[in-house]
């Protein structure tokens, strides 16, 4: 089978020809991967900013596909079943995993995750655990079951950040995928009075794609906003770029009572000065969203509520490559001409 694979102790990146993997455990299951997607984190760790497995690893944690083979004591799907992975997991021993926050664990969570630290779905095949599968109704596609763990992401995210009033003022920083899936979530919840910064035209173009009505600026015209206008703030700032200086600027926009979420994934370097006075004067409150606990089957739901009106793949600038193509869909990712690439496979 064709498989992209990453060594961190080289810090290359390659295409390469393995066997399929086969069964060893009753609770195993083979899948045959429709579409998977490269994130920003997957950005990170190829450029040495995020840690994953010190051996070499198939990259890819956002992942669709179709079973084809079962351990002995899988009971949750069978062959020909259309699946996403929740690549996230806990060791489920910890106190952490125990109290309901598996995301916390230090052995599973974020060390554990699948097309991090195991094997993932840039290739062919996948073979993943019984309990990582989540099983697609028809009314979602493969393409959009690729999207099942950014959004679910999103839906912890939306738990941590909730309730926000309809008719809040809300910024939304960056306009990846990440930024655009937030966009399609608030406007699926009846926000309306939002505005979305991005650099980058060709990105802010994909969410004009989207029809919402939304104000589209760049930070430029952001901060022009700010200086014509003194009392120019946000009740919400969503960061979805993980750009520390973007952040900054974010909770500096703040008004009273003012929320921020960092959601975008900053370098472990990354650093933001904050005023403790101002976070004492206005009572803002500083939301992190890390990973996905719980919250797949939220995700499916929002995925079927969502359908071609926002996961239309055109309308998000995703661009779908084959598998050898990595390195163009890379590049492409990385100077921002697309919101996302996916593989096709």
């Amino acid at each position: 089978m064709n498989s992209v694979q990453y060594s961190s102790k080289l810090k290359e990146l390659k295409y390469v020809k393995l066997p399929i993997p086969t069964i060893t455990e009753g609770n195993q299951v083979l899948i045959k991967v429709a579409y998977s997607g490269i994130c920003g984190t997957d950005l990170h760790i190829i450029e040495g900013e995020f840690p994953c497995s010190e051996n070499a690893v198939t990259l890819g944690h956002e992942f669709s596909g179709i079973v084809v083979d079962c351990g002995k004591d899988v009971k949750n799907v069978r062959k020909g079943d259309r699946v996403a992975i929740d690549p996230n997991e806990g060791c489920r021993c910890c106190d952490h995993c125990h109290s309901g926050t598996p995301h916390y664990c230090d052995i599973g969570g974020i060390n554990s995750t699948i097309g991090i630290h195991r094997h993932g779905g840039w290739s062919t095949y996948a073979l993943v655990p019984m309990h990582s599968i989540q099983k697609l109704p028809d009314s979602v596609s493969l393409e959009q079951g690729a999207l099942t763990e950014p959004l679910s992401c999103l839906s912890h995210g939306w738990d941590l950040l909730s309730p926000v009033p309809v008719g809040s003022k809300i910024l939304v920083i960056g306009a990846g995928i990440i930024g655009n899936l937030w966009v399609s979530l608030l406007h699926l919840q009846g926000h309306r009075n939002v505005t979305v910064s991005e650099p980058n035209l060709d990105r802010l173009n994909y969410t004009r794609n989207l029809d919402t009505g939304y104000d589209l600026l760049t930070p430029s015209q952001l901060k022009i906003n700010k200086q014509n206008n003194p009392n120019y703030h946000f009740d919400v700032v969503i960061d979805c770029s993980g750009f520390c200086p973007a952040i900054e600027e974010g909770l500096n926009l703040l008004g009273k009572g003012g929320k921020l979420c960092c959601f975008g994934v900053a370098p472990p370097h990354g650093t933001i000065n904050v005023s403790p006075y101002q976070l004492y004067l206005k009572e803002i409150s500083i939301i992190a969203v890390n990973v996905n606990p719980y919250s797949t089957v939220k995700s499916v739901g929002f995925i079927e509520t969502l359908g071609d009106r926002y996961l239309n793949y055109k309308k998000l600038g995703v661009e779908v490559f084959s598998l050898n193509d990595y390195q163009k869909a890379i590049q492409l990712l990385k100077a921002g001409k697309i919101a996302k690439a996916v593989f096709k496979l």
